[in-house]
């Protein structure tokens, strides 16, 4: 879980030098605008943004079990984070995998995409749905609990 949040504690910490410089510099409107835009990007790529990450096999078979989609997805992706935002509360009863920590997710999602790893993809019933509209997800999910 470690590494799952080096990028976050960069983005803050380098952020947060560059809005130092600017205000040194005298230029506090620059570092009032970067500073958002800094928190906004750790935000999107931190862990606690998103369920928490089970391995591809342990979510397949549970879904198998339930009948719960399985969400494959990668911290930075705009698309991942679109479809968790537009979830909700609801994205929690998904099973997320994320493919940067899952060797075996990623190559279940580059099974289903023609050997890219693009996310999310969302497995339903056993097929693969790429990039599916949040609300087609939330109905999935309305149906399997």
């Amino acid at each position: 879980m470690v590494r799952a949040w080096v990028l976050p504690v960069l983005l803050v910490l380098c952020g947060s030098a560059v809005v130092a410089a600017q205000i040194v510099k005298g230029d506090v409107g620059t570092a009032a605008v970067l500073l958002p835009v800094f928190l906004a990007l750790a935000g999107v790529n931190s862990p606690l943004v998103f369920p928490k990450s089970i391995g591809a096999q342990e979510a397949q078979r549970r879904s198998a079990v339930d009948g719960r989609p399985v969400v494959f997805w990668r911290p930075g992706c705009p698309y991942c984070m679109r479809l968790r935002l537009r979830l909700g509360r609801s994205a929690r009863r998904a099973y997320w995998v994320n493919i940067w920590r899952d060797p075996a997710g990623a190559s279940a999602v580059r099974a289903a995409n023609d050997g890219n790893e693009t996310v999310p993809t969302v497995v339903v019933a056993g097929r693969p749905h790429t990039n599916p509209d949040p609300g087609w997800v939330r109905e999935q999910l309305s149906r399997s609990g």
